[in-house]
């Protein structure tokens, strides 16, 4: 069935066929709309569900926690300072190896204030141990919201999972996208089995502390489980194509990079611009390509180095900023770089900050600009923040 959804609209349809057993729910723009309408499912009767409405984000995942933690498959949302509330509780629930599913609208952070879309807010917590996969439209997010639970809850993971989807310009924007039916996401996504809860028959110790001796194994195999997530996106993405005929990429997805001199590294809805610049310039002999990045965690090291290995130059066009330094995806991209030992001209653009739009015009200069042997950081409309 075929309907014109928002992209909020579209991930909570995900979460309904999904069918969670615990939705905490706290709004913030511009992620309200997937909570009130998953309140709307649970009201209706098409989703049978404990919709608890908590007094904040950090209530929000903390609740979602305790869900987990009694073995019930858990959703939650939100969004920039949202975000940054639930910090705390984000590191809790990977380090208890909870399969949460959070979306997450990206959106700029305070101060200035500003609720436009970057970002920066899930950037910002690449380290904190969740899985992180970042939409590019409407229906790669409903596809995605069936794939997380199936991704995070397989045993060799039991990691939680942050999607990503761009503020407004994809939450709020509508398309149309195909919705599968019951029976088909229910032949995809079994029921939620784990050992990993609280069972009175047979008592087990959750959410302790552990001293130095201890502690650092812990964290390794919090580590390793991020790792499997190769792995089992691989599988899973398998399964999807085969039970819905839609096919994704993995980790990356590449665009016109085999014969490609130039290309682009990018995460998001910009891809889509991106790519028809790509085309642009490739009736004007110019050999563009363009690499969208998936998963930010866990990081396509090997997919980066490979796709870029015989390009001339490319740039990473990002919504971020570490301040102080470079933007944080350019960091992770140049670091996959030099672990392979590829040797390739590499320029980080830093645009869409608080929402600014970054046009076709701006894509096209940065072709041109690291064709001619541009190098460096560059802030897109201001100039250079160190092009040394």
């Amino acid at each position: 069935m075929k309907k014109f959804l928002s992209g909020n609209e579209a991930f909570a349809e995900g979460i309904r066929l999904a069918r969670p057993e615990v939705i905490s729910a706290y709004p913030i723009t511009p992620q309200t709309i997937v909570v009130e309408r998953l309140s709307e499912m649970v009201e209706d009767g098409s989703l049978t569900a404990e919709y608890v409405h908590v007094e904040s984000e950090h209530s929000a995942l903390s609740c979602a926690i305790g869900a987990s933690a009694a073995g019930a498959r858990a959703f939650t949302a939100t969004s920039s300072q949202g975000l940054l509330y639930m910090a705390e509780c984000l590191y809790y629930a990977a380090g208890g190896r909870f399969p949460i599913v959070m979306m997450n609208a990206d959106r700029s952070t305070a101060l200035p204030w500003n609720i436009y879309g970057d970002q920066r807010d899930s950037l910002s917590q690449l380290d904190s141990g969740w899985i992180q996969a970042y939409a590019e439209n409407a229906q790669e997010a409903l596809d995605l919201a069936l794939m997380s639970y199936r991704i995070a809850e397989d045993k060799r993971v039991s990691t939680p999972f942050m999607a990503n989807l761009d503020g407004f310009v994809l939450t709020h924007t509508y398309e149309t996208v195909d919705i599968p039916t019951r029976e088909q996401a229910d032949s995809f996504l079994p029921p939620y089995e784990t050992d990993n809860r609280i069972d009175f028959e047979n008592p087990r110790n959750m959410a302790f502390s552990a001293g130095p001796d201890t502690n650092y194994i812990f964290k390794f195999k919090e580590h390793e489980g991020v790792l499997a997530a190769r792995e089992v996106i691989a599988e899973t993405e398998a399964a999807f194509a085969e039970t819905f005929g839609r096919l994704y990429t993995g980790l990356t997805e590449s665009y016109l990079t085999d014969d490609a001199d130039y290309i682009i590294v990018t995460l998001g809805s910009i891809a889509g611009l991106c790519r028809e610049t790509a085309d642009k310039l490739r009736k004007n002999g110019v050999k563009a390509g363009v690499v969208r990045i998936r998963y930010m965690r866990p990081f396509p090291n090997e997919e980066i180095a490979d796709i870029l290995r015989n390009a001339k130059a490319y740039a990473v066009l990002e919504k971020d900023v570490s301040f102080g330094n470079e933007g944080t995806v350019f960091t992770n991209v140049n670091s996959a770089l030099k672990k392979a030992g590829v040797e390739v001209r590499g320029s980080n653009y830093i645009g869409g900050l608080g929402g600014r739009n970054i046009s076709a015009a701006d894509i096209e200069k940065i072709y041109t600009d690291i064709a001619n042997g541009a190098h460096g950081v560059e802030f897109i409309g201001i100039g250079g923040g160190d092009n040394g």
